[in-house]
């Protein structure tokens, strides 16, 4: 298992790439437990913190597959470092401001978020080049959702020790000016400056003409709706359970636990298609949210998001491949960019429903809209299963391929095709 991890990371540009796009995202992974600790430090309520991280997140779902689409086309420095420095600017008028002027403070959300790079796209792009095997390429895919729980885990803890040795103020500069650096990292390597993409159909729908990318969009809206309403649930319950460290524990546990899941789902090659094991993924994933509403003490409320966590780099991975086969031809970081999105939005919409459940139903209520939104992605995918098929039957039918730009080693996946 780690040997086939190993041997990939060894190969020439790969652990760069890999490091400096989690530390690059970090601002990102952390901004929700951030913005809520010194909104919460500032003496605003969690209504307003799950607003400001709500504009945020909805900003970053624009500006995702929005500069996507420019990495496409420009290329990926051109576009990359400058939405990082600019990201990084918002959340210092941010962390200057605090909520002495609102309306500056909002505008400090929309900048952050809207300049968020797409590193996660831009990182899948470049896999094929850098790898050249399929069977490489498709075990980055779960070493990269194996990865980012790390930093899931690693970031709250971070964030939560900026706060104990400095304030929350500091705490929202270093995790932002850290975030620059890997960005920086990113785009001055060599597989960044040279590469570019493929050429792409005049659309103006992009990679959203594809049905099977619009199921995904939609069923991970609910999962990011979840997670984003776990990260304030969780600051609601350290409240009711003695403060300090409690929320940064859970938050932790829960990407720990989707690290251990991404590990083992990485370590080998799973039969059929990946549209069926993505339904199946999902679906273990919306039991794991469920029992969070009973609301254990501690030792057993982190026991339950670390078993929450285990499915989630597992359905993460497996969706990477899933939108590899259903995305058009020249559009691979918006479409990776857009499955960002849907966890923009749907984090967003989380944090700001979950505000006002916790003020009225304390963190029981907040755990609660983590589980349905689990189950409503579950719906998502059952109800579209002649939407998200295996598209080789439509491809043959058609024409020329546009999907699965990376050939395949799984069955049903096809060599050659190049988005």
């Amino acid at each position: 298992m780690a040997a086939g991890y190993a041997e990939l990371l060894r190969t020439r540009h790969a652990a760069r790439l890999l490091a400096g796009t989690l530390v690059g995202r970090l601002p990102n992974a952390t901004a929700a437990l951030a913005v809520v600790l010194f909104v919460r430090a500032e003496g605003g309520s969690y209504a307003l913190a799950g607003v400001l991280s709500a504009v945020y997140g909805i900003s970053n779902a624009i500006g995702q597959p929005l500069l996507g689409r420019a990495v496409d086309v420009h290329g990926q420095p051109r576009v990359m470092l400058p939405a990082s420095v600019l990201s990084a600017l918002g959340m210092a008028l941010f962390a200057a401001v605090g909520l002495d002027v609102l309306w500056l403070a909002f505008v400090a959300m929309v900048i952050a978020g809207l300049c968020t790079p797409p590193l996660e796209g831009g990182l899948r792009a470049l896999w094929p080049g850098v790898l050249k095997r399929a069977d490489r390429v498709h075990a980055a895919y779960a070493l990269d959702a194996v990865a980012q729980e790390a930093m899931f885990a690693v970031g709250p803890l971070l964030v939560t020790l900026c706060v104990a040795v400095w304030s929350e103020r500091f705490a929202l500069l270093v995790i932002n000016l850290i975030g620059v650096l890997g960005a920086l990292s990113v785009v001055l390597s060599p597989p960044s400056r040279q590469w570019r993409s493929a050429p792409r159909e005049a659309h103006w729908l992009g990679a959203l003409r594809s049905a099977g990318l619009l199921v995904l969009i939609g069923a991970f809206f609910f999962v990011g709706l979840a997670l984003g309403s776990i990260a304030v649930a969780a600051v609601a319950y350290a409240d009711e359970h003695g403060g300090g460290m409690v929320s940064s524990w859970l938050l932790s546990a829960l990407g720990a636990g989707a690290l251990a899941g991404g590990v083992v789902y990485g370590a080998r090659a799973w039969p059929g298609l990946p549209e069926n094991r993505l339904r199946l993924l999902v679906a273990l994933l919306a039991l794991g949210y469920l029992p969070l509403a009973l609301t254990p003490g501690v030792v057993g409320m982190t026991a339950l998001t670390g078993v929450a966590g285990v499915f989630l780099a597992p359905a993460l991975a497996c969706a990477f491949v899933v939108v590899d086969r259903h995305a058009p031809k020249g559009t691979v970081t918006e479409a990776f960019s857009w499955l960002v999105t849907t966890f923009g939005v749907g984090s967003a919409l989380g944090t700001s429903v979950v505000g006002p459940a916790v003020e009225h139903g304390g963190a029981r209520a907040g755990f609660a809209v983590a589980g349905a939104g689990g189950i409503a992605a579950l719906l998502v995918l059952l109800s579209t299963k002649r939407f998200l098929g295996d598209p080789e039957p439509h491809e043959e039918s058609a024409g020329p391929a546009e999907n699965d730009r990376n050939g395949a080693v799984e069955p049903g996946f096809r060599a050659g095709h190049q988005a």
